[in-house]
């Protein structure tokens, strides 16, 4: 056989790191920064705040800013976050859920200020509500109403902004909680079918549109150490995926059923005993989501080795870069066809992982569909369950976790520093809230208050009356509105949730320092 070129190769798939902290211009130079050295698109993590919809000077702000992510509260912010990178050509993937209309609306009124067709831009909103209630925890509104807004912006998008995917449906998280396999694939299939109804249900698309808007669902997904397994759920997620876009909603074009997912690797799995291994433990999870050619992730960012100790510094998310990239450039991966394919025991795992994923699917849509079980409590019940089998399985040995549960003894790490030093991790500057305070409050000092007064009162009656919430965002937006203003209108106008009795906010199995301490800062607020 022929030696293969490189020329012979597909493309690689994407590269970014999750990237942003203590303010719009730090995090601006850490983007061009990891673009220089190769990353081909951006992951905006934004900090709780932002994801909240809370201004910097806000009481439940306090203590917040800037800490896991970057705070973004009105036009001028985003605008110093993207300085310099052309919107033209770039692909951004935004983590932002609750306010995802809010940052979309800042991102178009950017490209509109700079001159930019919308009709050009690319890249993601993860708009997947859903899985706040199940795990992450931050959520504003009832599941209703963040669905009405979530479908907003698909519609939004699909129909101005076609080459942006509103909406990732994140199997991640629900890994994250505790989910097996199954689970992980039929909660997500699940949140997509209430998602996609809703959208139909709005009665604004032409017959061609639900076509466009199920082509441009995409995923994020997570991929675990369990590496057969985790092939074998893509293959599964992928044929499901495929009918449900034929069975439910009469989608037939290949294309626009195909699989499209971007991942993070499991960091839940990352450990704070001997975090050195996370190196191995991120290279064997990548596996599972880019030698199955099928089924290859479109995107792909890695978290750091350090991640289970806190921020990683510059140089690890270079570290996490680089290991895509040999994989990528180094290895022949990208120069064969599926290399599973015909292999009897992927085959009949993933038929396995399938039936079981859409039996469940069917008994969610029994029970009264995703909705319904958000404000039950029962599938949230179902994956604290799964979490705790979990749990007690490493607690008694019988899953294996080197360095926690077994092969404890070893070197001390010349990469984290004893005792309390620091360098192990990045640090954000304290005086960061301060200096985020004084500029939003110098922002509402700087504009003109009765267009501010004019577009917050649009946007409340445009919310009340059922208007799409994006053309009332993005006008918002120019008019110099923050954060915390569109937040606080939509709260006036649609509520917000209160968990169910005895249902904790968020996953118990969720290792995000970021959402624990916010918890109980919005514990009251969300239980009114």
């Amino acid at each position: 056989m022929a030696e293969k070129t490189a020329s012979a190769a597909e493309r690689p798939w994407i590269m970014r790191t999750y990237s942003g902290h203590s303010s719009a211009e730090a995090s601006n130079r850490l983007f061009r920064s990891n673009l220089a050295k190769g990353q081909t698109g951006l992951s905006i993590a934004f900090d709780l705040p932002t994801q909240l919809g809370y201004d910097p000077d806000d009481e439940l702000a306090r203590g917040e800013v800037g800490k896991v992510g970057v705070p973004v509260s009105h036009l001028g912010d985003i605008r110093a976050l993207l300085a310099g990178i052309p919107l033209e050509t770039m692909n951004t993937s935004m983590t932002i859920n609750a306010t995802a209309p809010w940052l979309f609306a800042l991102y178009i009124a950017l490209a509109e200020e700079r001159g930019v067709d919308p009709r050009t831009l690319q890249g993601t909103t993860q708009n997947d509500i859903v899985k706040e209630y199940l795990s992450r925890g931050t959520y504003i509104f009832p599941p209703a109403q963040s669905l009405r807004l979530a479908s907003d912006t698909i519609l939004y998008a699909v129909q101005n902004v076609p080459n942006w995917n509103p909406m990732n449906l994140c199997s991640y998280h629900l890994q994250e909680a505790g989910a097996t396999p199954v689970q992980e694939i039929a909660y997500t299939l699940s949140t997509a079918i209430a998602v996609l109804d809703a959208v139909r249900e709005l009665g604004r698309l032409a017959p061609r549109e639900m076509t466009d808007v199920f082509g441009r669902m995409s995923f994020f997904v997570n991929a675990g150490m369990r590496f057969i397994e985790e092939v074998c759920k893509l293959r599964a997620l992928s044929a499901l995926w495929r009918r449900l876009g034929k069975e439910r909603y009469g989608v037939d074009d290949p294309k626009a059923t195909r699989l499209r997912y971007g991942v993070q690797v499991n960091s839940l799995g990352l450990t704070e005993a001997q975090p050195e291994n996370n190196v191995f433990r991120i290279l064997l999870e990548t596996l599972g989501v880019t030698l199955s050619k099928d089924v290859r992730a479109r995107a792909v960012q890695l978290p750091a080795w350090n991640e289970a100790l806190g921020l990683p510094r510059p140089w690890d998310q270079q570290w996490s870069l680089r290991c895509q990239q040999v994989l990528a450039y180094e290895t022949d991966i990208l120069e064969y066809p599926d290399i599973f394919e015909g292999s009897r025991v992927i085959e009949d795992r993933t038929r396995v992982i399938a039936e079981a994923a859409w039996a469940e699917v069917e008994e969610v849509q029994r029970l009264g569909g995703t909705v319904a079980c958000v404000q039950n409590g029962t599938i949230k019940e179902r994956l604290v369950r799964s979490n705790a089998l979990r749990l007690r399985a490493i607690e008694e040995g019988t899953r294996k976790v080197v360095g926690v549960n077994c092969f404890t003894e070893g070197e001390p790490s010349p990469l984290v520093p004893e005792g309390d030093a620091p360098g192990a991790i990045l640090t954000v500057d304290p005086a960061a809230e301060a200096a985020q305070v004084a500029a939003v409050r110098a922002w509402r000092a700087a504009r003109d208050p009765a267009a501010v007064k004019r577009a917050i009162e649009a946007l409340r009656q445009g919310a009340a009356r059922g208007q799409n919430i994006m053309p009332l965002s993005i006008a918002a937006a120019k008019a110099g509105v923050t954060t915390g203003e569109w937040g606080a209108a939509l709260r006036d106008v649609l509520g917000e949730f209160r968990a169910p009795t005895g249902v904790a906010r968020g996953a118990s199995a969720e290792q995000d320092p970021r959402i624990d301490s916010v918890r109980a800062k919005v514990r009251t607020l969300c239980e009114r």
